[in-house]
């Protein structure tokens, strides 16, 4: 069933706008009739939960893009697509969880060092690891991977 544009952002809870940058950025796709306005396969809808979905997890929607490429674009996923994906995230989602629980422990001793830039601060410099780079102020790294 085709729907237009107006119509899939009122079911989905989006902005007209939002389905636009959607289907810049491949997420979601259209067509247009013979009055040149925009349609869409209401399955659309699904894909849209699921970025919506994917958002509140805190995925980023180059993450969304890589995990939804193997979904048909004419259809809502199957369960078996589905949990291909879901698998993904879980993968992803474990890894984020990790980095955080780094971040958590080691944070009481990196607000104890005050300088956020000493050579024992595990978070920005751990090990000591900028030194490599010579003197002077510390660089922002993601340390805590």
């Amino acid at each position: 069933m085709e729907m237009s544009v107006g119509q899939i952002a009122k079911r989905a809870g989006v902005n007209v706008s939002t389905l636009h940058f959607y289907e810049e950025k491949g997420l979601i796709e259209s067509w247009r009739n013979s009055g040149n306005q925009r349609r869409y396969d209401r399955s659309v809808l699904r894909r849209i939960a699921v970025i919506k979905t994917a958002q509140q997890l805190g995925m980023s929607l180059q993450e969304v893009a890589l995990a939804i490429q193997h979904f048909p674009k004419n259809h809502a996923p199957t369960d078996q697509e589905w949990g291909v994906m879901a698998d993904i995230w879980k993968t992803q989602l474990d890894e984020r969880i990790r980095r955080l629980q780094v971040l958590r422990d080691n944070l009481n001793e990196c607000i104890g060092c005050g300088c956020l830039s000493n050579s024992k601060c595990r978070l920005r410099n751990p090990e000591d690891i900028l030194a490599k780079e010579g003197n002077g102020s510390i660089v922002l790294k993601e340390a805590y991977q």
